[in-house]
């Protein structure tokens, strides 16, 4: 199943990228939102502290909540911090 993934890092970024394999979305997002953070300008602490406290949870929710709500047909929705992520059905 197709679906697209859409993100935006308040006042940075907003990108998709559309495909059929959680793993990868949440690989693609993870590679550009960090090519974003550490082209930010932040020290290695607040980037770390992205990282981890914004990134991983919305990136780990793709293959598991994202995958399953996509799979039933339905979007879904995660943000953190100044992150959001939407995934959904591609028609």
């Amino acid at each position: 199943m197709t679906f697209k993934m859409t993100w935006a890092l308040v006042a940075e970024h907003v990108d998709e990228w559309t495909g059929d394999d959680f793993t990868e979305a949440a690989s693609v997002l993870d590679r550009e939102v960090g090519a974003t953070v550490s082209a930010s300008g932040m020290n290695q602490g607040a980037q770390t502290h992205f990282r981890e406290t914004f990134l991983a949870p919305v990136r780990d929710g793709i293959a598991s909540a994202g995958k399953e709500a996509v799979e039933a047909g339905r979007g879904w929705d995660r943000a953190a911090g100044p992150l959001l992520v939407v995934l959904s059905p591609a028609a």
